[in-house]
């Protein structure tokens, strides 16, 4: 089915051209042909001129091929201005192409009768599109069939409407005059021709061979001159035809002229009438219209009635109103001159609450020093009990020593002169075994010693780092503490101030106490955000903690073990003398360093679980403190000589900066 056009834009795209191809010849424009052309093209116009450009070629074969037929130069189309600019005049090119196609195909009878069942003026149009292909194309010269084949073509095309102009018939017949005078011309030549030969012929008598060529062509020539005359009456005969149709298309057309004459005359008044039914119709819209408002007047009169009685009510009630509001700010100023006494009360608690706040964090202060103080002293006890442990196995081992000295110079006095030179190999080789332990004691011990430094560091820095967090720790209770001592005194302040102003409208107390609520969430949130942050912030500081500790710990048990195991393989073969006292001291340092581990991993847990609190305190204390000063607000602004509307931080802003000036 052949897509239907609205517009010239949707023929660029060459859908709809291909279709109409594919009807005119479905043997040459055939389906696989008809699926190569792309029918989304839209508005890519490179899509177009693919299209266009297939369908151009295939015409141009279909001229060449099937009608056998040389389009001109001037009637091939540029495809690339119809696909991209929208070019009319070459569109009109290539539809003068399809047209041709069309009246040139084994099918064109059908065609034909479809173009007659047209308009006057599109038939007009296409004859002259078509004439105008068929006129210029270049035809091949030389046999009389292919004339007369182009000759009928052209009737046939000229005649197809009854209504031509009357100037293209007058121009044939003068064409068909001119031909008959050319051919009249020619046989008058032929005859005088024949007469000179004639002449020749009596008076020279030829031989016989001379006779029969002179014969032969005397037989051509007048085979010629009956072609020629019967030529003549033909084209005689065809030019009287057409004088006799041009008289009767002239007639025809005054009939016709009459005839659309008397149509305008028609249309004019079909006109007057149509503009009479237009005003006709404005008119009785407009009474509709006037009809509707009175109507509506009507009815605005009827309701007249109740809006007086509704203006008499709302007169009484605005009058009741009246003295409401009277009474309302004769309680107004009472409760100004109580709001007076209230700000002066809050003055003085706000300075006490100051002076308060100043010596809790003394307070603070000098409990947090004793406590630092107490710890102190309760690890010298602890390093004292230790020392004083120390004391007793060292005196216990200077025992054990010196009964081993007194047992080993009774086994040497005691020994034989047989096994004297035994005995000094003995005592040869075991110096020399223990010169090689306590030399990699040492060094042991060098290593052990410089780890030991740099651990002492690391526990030093912890150490700072936990008292900076117990200071924090004491700062944000006593934080804490007062600004829960502020929140009892503004809950206090707050119960007065509604026991006072409980009598006062509460419409207008409801909508700014929602402002100030609104801006106080607003501001919890941004803090609780804030908290949140700092919170992720310290966990991950706490993890990492957590992770060196572990470290440390792992290091620790590493080396507690090589010591274990470095006394163990010394105390079978040192048995019999005395333990280096450096070994002992390595001991001692590592169940120094365990405990300070444990003592560290108890501080540490400590911390965490004082910071967890210290960020619940903070978060309920900022709740808490935002709640009472957006009630403070509140009571500030109920009175009407109180300063204009301020948001929760510039309330803040302003309360800090008397607290700083004071």
């Amino acid at each position: 089915q052949v897509p239907s056009c609205a517009s010239k834009h949707e023929l660029t795209s060459g859908v709809a051209i291909a279709h109409v191809l594919n009807k005119i010849d479905s043997s040459w424009f055939n389906e696989t042909w008809l699926s190569r052309i792309k029918e989304d093209g839209g508005t890519n116009w490179r899509l177009k001129v693919s299209n266009l450009k297939k369908i151009l070629q295939s015409m141009m074969e279909y001229y060449h091929d099937v009608l056998g037929q040389q389009v001109c130069d001037e009637h091939v189309p540029d495809v690339c201005l119809i696909g991209e600019m929208g070019d009319v005049t070459e569109l009109g090119r290539l539809l003068q192409l399809v047209l041709g196609c069309a009246v040139s195909c084994d099918q064109k009878q059908e065609h034909i009768q479809q173009i007659m069942t047209l308009e006057e003026s599109v038939q007009h149009v296409v004859m002259a599109a078509i004439q105008e292909l068929l006129t210029k194309e270049p035809v091949e010269a030389g046999t009389p069939e292919t004339f007369g084949d182009f000759d009928s073509q052209s009737r046939k095309y000229y005649f197809l409407s009854e209504e031509t102009d009357n100037r293209d018939y007058t121009h044939r017949c003068r064409e068909l005059q001119q031909q008959v005078s050319v051919l009249m011309e020619e046989k008058s030549s032929l005859q005088v021709e024949l007469q000179s030969l004639r002449e020749r012929l009596n008076q020279c008598e030829p031989p016989d061979v001379s006779s029969t060529i002179t014969n032969k062509k005397l037989l051509l020539l007048q085979s010629q001159m009956e072609q020629l005359q019967e030529e003549s009456y033909r084209l005689e005969s065809s030019r009287d035809d057409l004088r006799v149709r041009a008289d009767v298309l002239e007639r025809e057309v005054t009939d016709l002229q009459l005839r659309n004459e008397e149509l305008t005359s028609l249309a004019q008044e079909a006109q007057s009438l149509k503009d009479e039914m237009d005003i006709l119709r404005h008119s009785s819209a407009r009474v509709s219209r006037l009809e509707a408002m009175v109507e509506t007047y009507k009815r605005k009169l009827e309701d007249l009635g109740d809006l007086r009685r509704q203006v008499r009510l709302l007169e009484e009630r605005n009058h009741v109103y009246m003295q409401r509001t009277c009474e309302l700010e004769e309680e107004q100023r009472r409760a100004n001159t109580i709001r007076s006494q209230l700000d002066t009360y809050k003055r003085q608690a706000h300075e006490m609450s100051t002076k308060h706040s100043a010596e809790a964090m003394k307070a603070e202060k000098w409990q947090f020093e004793y406590k630092n103080l107490n710890d102190k002293y309760e690890t010298l006890l602890k390093e004292r009990e230790k020392l004083i442990c120390e004391r007793d196995t060292l005196r216990e081992t200077t025992e054990e020593l010196r009964c081993a000295q007194v047992q080993q110079q009774c086994l040497t006095d005691s020994l034989s002169a047989d096994s004297g030179a035994v005995g000094s190999l003995a005592a040869e080789i075991m110096p020399t075994e223990l010169r090689d332990t306590v030399v990699r004691l040492q060094q042991e011990n060098k290593t052990l010693c410089v780890q030991e430094e740099s651990y002492r560091h690391r526990l030093e820095e912890l150490q700072t780092q936990l008292e900076d967090s117990q200071r924090s720790q004491n700062t944000l209770e006593t934080q804490n503490r007062l600004s829960q001592q502020q929140i009892s005194e503004l809950s206090a302040q707050v119960e007065e101030l509604q026991r006072a102003l409980q009598e006062q409208d509460s419409k207008t107390e409801d909508v700014k106490t929602s402002e100030l609520l609104i801006d106080t969430l607003c501001v919890c949130v941004c803090v609780c955000v804030s908290v949140a942050k700092k919170i992720d912030e310290l966990q991950e500081i706490l993890k990492k903690k957590d992770e060196d500790m572990r470290r440390m710990e792992e290091r620790y048990k590493r080396y507690v073990e090589k010591a274990r195991t470095v006394i163990k393989t010394l105390d079978p073969k040192q048995k019999s003398s005395a333990p280096p006292a450096e070994v002992q001291v390595l001991k001692n340092q590592l169940t120094e360093k365990d405990r300070k581990i444990q003592h560290l991993e108890h501080d540490f847990e400590r911390t965490r679980s004082r910071h967890e609190q210290e960020e619940k305190l903070i978060i309920s204390a900022w709740y808490n403190m935002g709640m009472a000063l957006h009630q403070k607000v509140a009571g500030e602004r109920s009175g009407p000589g109180s300063a204009p509307a301020q948001s929760f931080l510039a309330q803040q802003r302003q309360w800090t900066q008397t607290r700083s000036h004071r």
